[in-house]
């Protein structure tokens, strides 16, 4: 019996279909995911998404947000999640270019400007950590 997974952020359903398993990064550490999963509830972790499908490994970077596994259905609501393949290098170079610019005058910003700026620096990072694992 296949998982169904959902990836959804708050733009938009970034991925769905059914998979033979789903590796996921969370804050205790990477988990994987197979049919018949305990029902779990983490915390993610910014990093590498992996799905399997056949022989097919897709490939997402994903950013904060959590992952409940009930049955065989995975949901994870991220706050960023994009597919490997969507991955701007020069963008996401100016992204963390500009965050770090912010962050050199983080005495004159709130200190939640401060964690979401370093929210974008740590999914840029993931990102860019996926992309050149990849090419």
């Amino acid at each position: 019996m296949p998982l169904t997974l959902e990836i959804v952020t708050p733009e938009a359903r970034v991925y769905h279909d059914t998979v033979e398993s789903v590796v996921i990064p969370t804050v205790e550490g990477e988990i994987g995911i197979l049919p018949g999963h305990i029902p779990l509830l983490t915390q993610v972790e910014n990093g590498e998404l992996r799905v399997t499908k056949g022989d097919q490994t897709t490939l997402l970077a994903v950013g904060g947000g959590f992952v409940q596994v009930e049955g065989d259905r995975v949901a994870v609501l991220a706050e960023h999640a994009i597919r490997e393949e969507q991955i701007d290098a020069s963008a996401v170079e100016k992204a963390i270019a500009r965050a770090e610019e912010a962050l050199r005058n983080k005495d004159n910003l709130d200190a939640s400007e401060v964690e979401r700026l370093e929210s974008v620096m740590r999914f840029s990072v993931a990102q860019l950590s996926l992309k050149a694992r990849r090419h």
